[in-house]
């Protein structure tokens, strides 16, 4: 379960990582940081990105205290 949780997180925050270096080019263009910022948070990929990490994330945390939690009933 935790393996799909990371490779989900990934597939998703490749995802939205891809397209927000995408919108990159949208500075070029002449777009203001501050404007940029402003398009991003539209976007559905920014909160796929997000979710993304926060998935990849929680699973390291599961795989770490179940560790713990297993070198405590191995004694």
């Amino acid at each position: 379960m935790r393996i799909f949780f990371l490779f989900f997180g990934f597939v998703l925050a490749l995802t939205g990582g891809i397209t927000l270096v995408a919108y990159l080019n949208l500075l070029t263009v002449g777009y203001s940081v501050i404007e940029y910022l402003l398009f991003v948070a539209k976007r559905v990929e920014t909160y796929l990105f997000i979710i993304g990490i926060l998935m990849i994330w929680l699973s390291g945390i599961l795989i770490k205290r179940r560790k713990k939690k297993n070198q405590f009933t191995k004694k």
